[in-house]
């Protein structure tokens, strides 16, 4: 377990439009949650492009894990010494292209890079090929961290996945629309207090084209308390992670009681 607590910002916003513009704002929120205190930015899914752009230009501006925009955020993270984590579209050979999202160090290396592995309806399988691996945790200053991207959140199985590989909190990039508030108001608590995990759900806001996307960003404690959340419009939420939380709720966790032979599909 860890021993130090971890200070960090959900930047909720709208999107863009252009990447370049994107990564202007990123540089300064980057800075603005630095000079708050944070060591971690996470912002919304597909951050630096826009989300709902269709699938000629997210193939368009589609790019390997290591590419430009990984190198312009590995800056930022390194001129404001923190880390940040920012959702992009993955190139993939052969193939529609990934939705991503990375964890830059605040040394500007790339830490870890997941493929959403939920393909939310029409949008995303017009744009994306569905992430062909489980999301695995990795470990950073001490904590056991792991990323999943918005629709992932609403299965069990991968926050489960995650809580079983030690993760002390998930991150999660998201783009939820006004229409499904109760992701963040049901579906959240619940994978936070049944893994007791920290979750922190970086959503966007205001209009991208028709669609109005609900802000709400939240991180629920390890007991599925939500306290701490944003509102509709932008803003830049900082939220401080204490691992004695994490000790307190685990003494009464579910998970000695589990027995995953009768888990297995088929069994009713």
């Amino acid at each position: 377990m860890t021993a130090d607590t971890l200070s960090l910002a959900l930047w909720q916003c709208p999107y863009a439009g252009r990447s370049s513009e994107a990564l202007v704002r990123l540089d300064a929120t980057a800075a603005q949650a630095r000079a708050q205190g944070a060591g971690l930015l996470v912002c919304p899914e597909m951050s630096l492009t826009g989300y709902q752009i269709g699938a000629a230009q997210v193939a368009e501006l589609a790019e390997p894990a290591d590419g430009a925009l990984a190198q312009a955020v590995g800056a930022i993270a390194q001129r404001h010494g923190i880390a940040i984590v920012y959702g992009y579209p993955e190139h993939h050979a052969g193939s529609k292209p990934y939705n991503a999202a990375q964890f830059i160090s605040a040394d500007g290396q790339r830490v870890a890079n997941y493929r959403k592995t939920h393909l939310f309806g029409d949008i995303d399988r017009a744009q994306f090929s569905p992430g062909p691996q489980a999301p695995a945790v990795f470990g950073w200053n001490g904590w056991r961290l792991g990323l999943l991207i918005c629709y992932d959140i609403e299965f069990p199985e991968p926050a489960r996945g995650l809580a079983l590989q030690g993760a002390d909190a998930i991150l999660v990039p998201t783009a939820n629309m006004v229409a499904f508030d109760e992701v963040q108001r049901v579906l959240l608590p619940a994978r936070a207090l049944e893994n007791r995990v920290y979750v922190a759900y970086a959503n966007a806001c205001g209009q991208e084209g028709d669609t109005a996307y609900g802000g709400l960003s939240t991180v629920c404690g390890p007991l599925g308390d939500a306290g701490h959340s944003a509102g509709r419009d932008e803003a830049l939420l900082l939220v401080t992670l204490e691992p004695s939380a994490l000790q307190r709720a685990r003494v009464g966790a579910q998970w000695p009681d589990r027995r995953p032979a009768l888990y297995a599909p088929g069994r009713g």
